[in-house]
């Protein structure tokens, strides 16, 4: 059986997994994407041989990086989710009964179009009439927008054409788009690998965003594993949920939300950059 090898840029971790088989392979103007089938995990999504989803376990990323925002969120109804061409955040997202408006902004359709071929389950929702696609730079779009409750940003890893994603002038458009009770999410990296993407996001967050805060869960498909969300509003503490839990997942619920922040005090001493590691 052949082997893939995915090495991440900026990881000390090395992952290898055992092929079955080679769905897909194709590049587009921004990237190569490739999908594989492993005997444990199923189907897996490549974009520049880095692995962003598996059949077996992306509802633990999909499910944490939408609903602690939306839950936060007194009743969200406008949504922005940048990147998560393959769909998934959409899905998670319109589980939610307030939602009216989703707008999917993903610069590469080609993603778009392997994933509802290969992983239909993950993006299921993308037809959904409340969902309006825009191809195009998430940075871009985000400029033009108004009266938007939540903003998600699943995007490719902090580097390359991503890195738009993760400024300070990005983050400020997002914070002129929200409503008073607005919240904005993303993921940034692994706490055990990328310590120090990690503050620096926080850092840059809470130059714009009166609220910040970092919370985590596992994910054994992510170098590191231990994987961080930075999460910012205006006004509204985001480890507060404000609506009952109604939804149909598998991982995310209202105890999962109050146990995924990280402890005040160990939050603390890594802001201030006591933690060696």
């Amino acid at each position: 059986m052949i082997k893939f090898i995915e090495k991440e840029p900026y990881s000390a971790i090395v992952h290898t997994y055992e092929v079955e088989g080679i769905l897909y392979k194709g590049k587009s103007k921004f990237q190569e994407i490739a999908v594989i089938e492993n005997p444990f995990f199923g189907r897996m999504l490549l974009l520049d041989n880095i692995v962003q989803i598996t059949q077996r376990d992306e509802f633990f990323y999909h499910e944490m990086l939408t609903h602690v925002a939306m839950y936060a969120h007194p009743s969200p109804k406008r949504v922005i989710v940048i990147g998560g061409g393959d769909g998934g955040i959409v899905r998670e997202v319109l589980k939610h009964k307030s939602v009216e408006k989703v707008y999917f902004v993903e610069i590469d359709e080609m993603v778009i179009n392997v994933s509802k071929k290969y992983f239909p389950d993950v993006s299921a929702a993308i037809d959904d009439p409340r969902v309006e696609i825009k191809t195009m730079d998430g940075a871009e779009f985000i400029k033009g927008a108004s009266n938007i409750d939540v903003v998600i940003v699943d995007s490719t890893d902090i580097i390359g054409f991503a890195r738009t994603l993760f400024t300070k002038e990005f983050f400020l458009s997002v914070t002129n788009c929200l409503t008073k009770d607005g919240f904005f999410v993303t993921h940034t990296e692994s706490l055990h690998l990328h310590k120090d993407i990690v503050i620096e996001m926080q850092e840059e967050l809470r130059k714009v965003f009166p609220v910040v805060d970092l919370y985590t869960m596992a994910i054994a498909t992510y170098p590191g594993n231990w994987w961080a969300f930075a999460i910012g509003s205006k006004e509204l503490d985001p480890r507060q949920c404000r609506h009952t839990f109604d939804i149909d997942t598998k991982y995310y619920d209202q105890e999962i939300h109050a146990q995924t922040f990280l402890t005040p005090g160990f939050y603390k001493k890594l802001l201030n950059r006591q933690l060696k590691w």
